[in-house]
């Protein structure tokens, strides 16, 4: 980071533009919270500052990583630093289930709601921030059966009337390169009755104010950072190889990519560089406004939401499918110039980034005959990160129930390829078998 950076808190919109109204898969609306972005002081002095003096807030609950209350003094410094400041936590939720279960939002909001609480902090990335998010929801409406959540699922039969926006800020202090908390959308398991997870986008959702600390994340473990680091460059390059991409969304997605890969290459080569953390967590800001700017991802993502379910964690998953889907995309896509014109421009890019074409070159590419899917496969081989289904324990026996599940999301049909038939998806699940 620059010594401005660490002399004096950098406090701006995450977003130079307000998100846009236009809905395409999951676009957020002008209704939905654009989020602030605060870094360049410690994270539990900047949590402080603005529960007290942006928020007016003397009453918070705590959602922290199970991991970090565990193994760290995080949680505890950043109690510290806001009973400093007069502020009373009034409970402390340590760790969530993976998927977000319904129970375990109802609980924490029941908490909450006991306590007074006027400011929900998670500490972490992951279920914690998509639980956070239905919890605000969850103390607006009075929601207190686990089961009524269903009436206010983006899955709900009717929808929901009425719906009163969050009025309790929630501030996310995120430890993974994710992106979660830049996005309104949520995601919860119904874990009483169908054991399905439904997303959650109501009028006023979102995450109010992001913090973050590079050197926080320094104790997050390597295989996770780089893991989201590659979900966060699969957004960029989803966004740059759609049909509906822009010239603005464009220049985002490449100014993601161009921090991303370097910088996670350089986090892989020494897990102690504070300044090579920090540069990811730009990029994962470049890589998250395309997805709230409602431009569709395509295959990658469509496939990796089916094995999320089946413990596959959102990152690894684009680990192997991201390649994958670039791969079919350019064999079975001849017939269109325009996915050949739009993977050149990544690999492009890709080619232009001297750390990244040292790689190619090592693994013996050559820039005229390598397909993007053959550049991505190699950064990610190379941060040590799985690129199979075997390595994940997704056997082949469990393609047909992917391939068909697949074609229910709905960026199955934002492919550039639209997805709209089982044996399109099996055919690139079969790539990435073993």
């Amino acid at each position: 980071m620059s010594s401005t950076e660490n002399d004096a808190e950098v406090y701006k919109p995450a977003f130079a533009e307000p998100p846009s109204s236009k809905v395409s898969g999951t676009a957020e609306t002008s209704s939905l919270v654009s989020p602030y972005v605060s870094y360049g002081l410690p994270y539990a002095e900047a949590c402080a500052k603005h529960v007290t003096k942006t928020f007016k807030a003397s009453r918070v609950y705590i959602i922290a990583s199970g991991t970090l209350s565990r193994e760290t003094d995080r949680l505890e410094k950043l109690i510290e630093a806001l009973e400093a400041k007069d502020v009373k936590v009034i409970g402390v939720k340590k760790g969530m289930r993976p998927h977000t279960p319904w129970t375990q939002i109802i609980e924490i909001a029941h908490e909450a709601r006991g306590g007074n609480a006027d400011c929900i902090i998670t500490l972490g990335a992951g279920s914690l921030t998509d639980g956070a998010k239905i919890v605000v929801l969850a103390l607006a409406n009075n929601i207190t059966d686990p089961k009524d959540l269903a009436d206010y699922s983006i899955e709900a039969k009717t929808p929901k009337t009425g719906v009163k926006p969050p009025t309790v800020p929630l501030i996310c202090i995120p430890t993974s390169l994710s992106g979660g908390e830049y996005f309104s959308l949520a995601g919860g398991t119904d874990d009483i009755t169908t054991k399905h997870k439904q997303g959650f986008l109501q009028n006023g959702m979102g995450v109010r104010l992001i913090i973050l600390d590079a050197e926080l994340c320094l104790g997050t473990p390597w295989f996770h950072w780089l893991s989201t680091g590659v979900r966060s460059i699969d957004h960029c390059v989803e966004a740059l190889c759609s049909l509906e991409a822009t010239p603005e969304s464009d220049k985002d997605a490449e100014a993601g990519l161009r921090l991303l890969v370097p910088w996670l290459l350089e986090t892989k080569r020494d897990e102690s560089n504070v300044e090579a953390r920090h540069h990811c967590q730009m990029g994962v800001r470049h890589a998250m406004k395309n997805v709230r700017a409602g431009i569709p991802m395509g295959g990658s993502h469509a496939i990796g939401h089916q094995l999320g379910p089946m413990g596959v964690g959102h990152g690894v998953t684009s680990c192997i499918m991201c390649p994958a889907v670039m791969k079919w995309n350019i064999e079975h896509g001849k017939e269109n110039p325009e996915i050949q014109k739009k993977q050149d421009k990544v690999r492009s890019i890709l080619w232009s980034e001297p750390s990244a074409a040292e790689l190619f070159k090592g693994a013996g590419l050559s820039q005229d005959k390598a397909d993007l899917g053959d550049l991505l496969d190699v950064i990610i081989r190379t941060l040590g990160l799985p690129r199979t289904l075997k390595d994940v324990g997704i056997g082949g026996d469990q393609i047909d129930k992917l391939s068909k599940r697949t074609l229910d999301d709905f960026w199955a049909l934002t492919n550039p390829i639209p997805l709209s038939d089982a044996a399109q998806v099996k055919s690139i699940l079969e790539m990435v078998v073993s």
